[in-house]
């Protein structure tokens, strides 16, 4: 393993590691009012883009990062999603 490839790696564990507290507050927590949705919509397309980057490139912290960090940014999306529209919902009934 190369200097770069531990730099790599690093980065990567300490990246991905940093979205796993948001996560879990919110399937805990249920909630998802302080999320931009536009945030995550385009996080996660930049996330599968660097997910591509890396296979196309065969970098495995590129690759094992992203893999984890989609895997949980879709979480705290599809959490967002669902609150949405449910809200939406509500409102087209009142």
């Amino acid at each position: 393993m190369t200097n770069a490839d531990i730099v790599g790696m690093a980065a990567a564990i300490l990246t991905t590691i940093s979205f796993a507290p948001q996560a879990i507050r919110v399937i805990r927590t249920d909630d998802t009012a302080a999320i931009s949705l536009t945030m995550y919509v385009l996080f996660v397309i930049g996330l599968a883009c660097w997910e591509l980057y890396g296979l196309m490139i065969h970098s495995a912290p590129v690759i094992i990062a992203n893999i984890i960090t989609i895997a949980l940014a879709t979480v705290i999306l599809s959490q967002k999603i669902k609150h949405v529209m449910i809200g939406r919902r509500r409102n087209s009934l009142q």
